[in-house]
């Protein structure tokens, strides 16, 4: 059995001090939302206490789906390199970026440097960059395939991006892990379903991602974006989970969900995978984290139905 926990969207905080310089660009928005709303419901205690229950599990993997800092600053992007080396080591826990983590133009590129031991495919040599996505790194029987659709883009927006060049990449990935008989496991930030987020949130290429998919298969899409834990089913006769989750640092008392991580036992083989998904979170202020939700996914289910 490979147990594969899942968080997202952590948030780490608090604000490193933050100039006049580092506001003037898109950052400034984000800046007052922190200040107004981020600051109050996300916290670090929620984080380690989340951690400290997910170590306890003992999962065989994590995967994090993107949205480990802000407003991409310098000091948010090495905090979040210091908290991935406190949380495991890169061969048990893989990353892939979020909005967040690409806030501003150039903020990606160095998310990819610092973070790359936890970014980085099986026997890959070359340097994390844009192009080494989607990066394939094999555990057990389990294929974990990491994509990007995180990009800068203009404030008040959150958009996610998912372009041709990385939909054939992700299809021969697909294909090759198939035929070996792997579980393949799709990470990804931003939802890929229709409805799942509001316009400016939304990904941009939604109809590709289903069409590889469609055409070459998966058996889970884990995502983040939305804070909430969704339950969806794609993929050619709705046969593929995908998975969301609440956001990891979020505090009890919110309107969000409060802090949540998923807990998934997949066991069988191929034509006849099993998946057990546990919701684990907070259930209140001084509460530790409790299962709230255990259910068999198998292998189909109805057609992009919200859980």
């Amino acid at each position: 059995m490979f147990r594969l926990a899942h968080l997202s969207d952590v948030h780490l905080g608090p604000l490193p001090d933050v100039t006049y310089r580092d506001l003037a660009s898109k950052r400034v928005v984000g800046y007052v939302n922190w200040q107004r709303n981020r600051r109050r419901h996300m916290h670090d205690a929620v984080i380690d206490t989340l951690v400290a229950d997910i170590k306890a599990q003992q999962p065989s993997h994590t995967a994090i789906t993107g949205d480990l800092v802000n407003l991409a600053l310098d000091g948010e992007i090495e905090m979040a390199r210091l908290w991935l080396e406190g949380l495991g080591d890169p061969h048990d826990v893989s990353v892939v970026p979020g909005n967040h983590d690409a806030y501003v133009p150039g903020a990606f590129d160095k998310v990819c440097r610092a973070w790359a031991p936890w970014m980085t495919g099986d026997g890959a040599n070359g340097p994390v960059d844009r192009h080494s996505f989607p990066y394939l790194r094999v555990r057990g029987g389990v294929a974990l395939i990491g994509v990007s659709t995180a990009r800068a883009t203009a404030p008040f927006m959150a958009n996610g991006f998912f372009e041709e060049g990385q939909a054939g990449r992700l299809g021969r990935l697909l294909d090759e892990t198939g035929r070996r008989g792997l579980f393949r496991a799709i990470m990804i930030h931003h939802p890929p379903v229709r409805g799942a987020v509001s316009q400016h949130k939304r990904l941009f290429g939604i109809a590709r991602f289903q069409k590889t998919i469609n055409r070459h298969g998966a058996e889970l899409i884990l995502h983040g974006h939305s804070h909430e834990p969704t339950l969806y089913w794609t993929g050619r006769g709705a046969v593929i989970p995908v998975v969301g989750v609440a956001a990891a640092g979020q505090a009890p008392g919110g309107r969000r969900p409060a802090a949540q991580y998923n807990l998934l036992e997949i066991g069988g083989e191929k034509g006849n995978w099993r998946i057990r998904l546990t919701r684990r979170g907070l259930t209140g202020p001084a509460m530790p984290p409790a299962d709230l939700h255990t259910e068999e996914l198998g292998v189909a289910g109805p057609a992009l139905v919200k859980s």
